[in-house]
């Protein structure tokens, strides 16, 4: 019975040890939420504005002959936006998922475990700079005027709320002919197709950053879940161990009074 007690408590103390990481992180991930989703909301807020002057121009006859909006050839390539680190439930799984499911693409990963998976490429989600979004940017820009890829798109996590996140699918190249919106049209100089030719490496970086704020703000909005219900498990768990213990020391305490009153009878 002893034996039995001494398990029990390296049991507790294990589980105990379980609680106090998931604790320790969900503070952690706590503490990255409100500061990740005020960058989410303003890279939203620069996306939406960016869209409105995007959609103006694509409306324009003239753009029709901008090479971002007449592919020449090439394979599709997709941005693959995934953790730099584990525990956070099924974010980098589903962001996997989604990808296994996409035929013949190729892959640019951003984040350690996207690379982890995919080979070489941007190792931080939670440091991804603006300066890095342009120079990606630039370099898909080129790839898709030089004719080396026909399509790109950028896979990310959509932040839905602290209890979904989504993965999904952004196309941004090439750009698609918008129909007319209906206002009163704005004055690009020196004409539309100029403006746009070279808006459009910008305004692929913006979404390229706005994507990767995303994601990153869902996956600790998902790591902070996952260590609250780990936490939950853990407590019920020790609860559940603590009962079994006392019972266990219970019984071995009533085994002893017995053999000690037996003992005593018999003197």
């Amino acid at each position: 019975m002893g034996a039995d007690t001494k398990s029990l408590r390296n049991r507790i103390r294990s589980v105990n040890s379980t609680l106090h990481l998931t604790r320790a992180m969900g503070l952690v991930a706590s503490s990255k939420i409100r500061k990740a989703t005020q960058h989410l909301d303003k890279a939203r807020e620069y996306t939406g504005a960016m869209d409105a002057v995007m959609d103006e121009l694509r409306a324009a006859p003239e753009c029709a002959k901008s090479p971002y909006m007449r592919p020449i050839g090439g394979g599709t390539r997709l941005i693959v936006i995934a953790g730099d680190r584990g525990l956070a439930g099924g974010y980098n799984a589903n962001v996997f998922r989604l990808a296994a499911e996409q035929e013949n693409m190729q892959i640019l990963p951003i984040g350690k475990r996207a690379c982890d998976r995919f080979g070489e490429g941007y190792t931080s989600c939670e440091h991804f700079t603006g300066e890095d979004a342009q120079k990606v940017a630039e370099e898909q820009c080129e790839a898709f005027r030089a004719g080396e890829i026909s399509r790109l798109g950028i896979l990310y996590t959509r932040y839905v709320s602290m209890m979904t996140q989504e993965p999904v699918i952004k196309w941004v190249l090439p750009l698609e002919k918008e129909a007319g919106t209906g206002m009163k049209p704005t004055i690009f100089e020196p004409d539309e197709q100029t403006v746009i030719d070279a808006a459009v490496p910008g305004y692929v970086a913006g979404i390229l950053a706005a994507c990767v704020r995303e994601s990153f703000a869902s996956e600790v909005a998902a790591r902070r879940m996952a260590m609250d219900s780990a936490g939950k498990n853990a407590q019920e768990m020790i609860d559940r161990l603590q009962l079994e213990y006392n019972r266990a020391r219970q019984n071995a305490i009533t085994q002893e009074l017995t053999e000690i009153v037996a003992g005593a009878s018999e003197v």
